[in-house]
């Protein structure tokens, strides 16, 4: 997963910086939200990973599919991530590039997992609190997990605050050693 991020980074980060020079960020999300679901396809993976298809043969299948809904820039990237046999990470470019996306709007995703249920009132105490502590805006998808026995773990962006009490646990036994 990490090297697939790795290697879908540098692609995301230019249909990025192109789409906001042009002031068609929408567009371009539009765009690989589209080639995301076009190359999930269970059919479509299995003609991409053919070594008897031609990656000609791949790119003008390809052309063909994604014509109308995408413009001439969205059908050059297809043409480069092919001839660079990167088709494979359409789903984390567009990933990456909605993670830009958001920041560039002030925006930051935030997971939550908790022990128990979260009430909305919680939710909403813990969206203010992170909004202020990042300086932004914060969106929280909430889920569970009794594993942690108490409190919970928050995941925003590359930041990870462990305040479950199997995380304090782990941390207590690793000083103990």
């Amino acid at each position: 997963m990490a090297e697939l991020a790795a290697l879908a980074r540098p692609y995301a980060e230019a249909v990025f910086l192109m789409a906001d020079e042009q002031g068609r960020i929408d567009q371009w999300s539009d765009m690989l939200e589209f080639l995301k679901q076009v190359t999930s396809n269970e059919l479509l993976k299995n003609i991409a990973n053919n070594p008897k298809i031609s990656k000609q043969a791949l790119e003008i299948k390809m052309l063909e599919i994604c014509e109308g809904q995408m413009d001439a820039e969205g059908l050059n990237l297809i043409k480069l991530l092919i001839q660079n046999n990167r088709l494979q990470l359409t789903s984390e470019i567009a990933e990456q590039y909605e993670g830009k996306k958001a920041e560039k709007c002030g925006l930051l995703d935030v997971t939550v997992t908790s022990a128990f249920p979260m009430s909305d009132s919680d939710k909403e105490s813990l969206q203010m609190s992170l909004s202020g502590s990042f300086g932004k805006k914060v969106k929280i998808s909430v889920g569970e997990d009794s594993s942690l026995i108490g409190g919970i773990i928050i995941h925003a962006g590359d930041k990870v605050i462990d305040g479950s009490l199997s995380g304090q646990i782990q941390q207590l036994a690793k000083q103990l050693k």
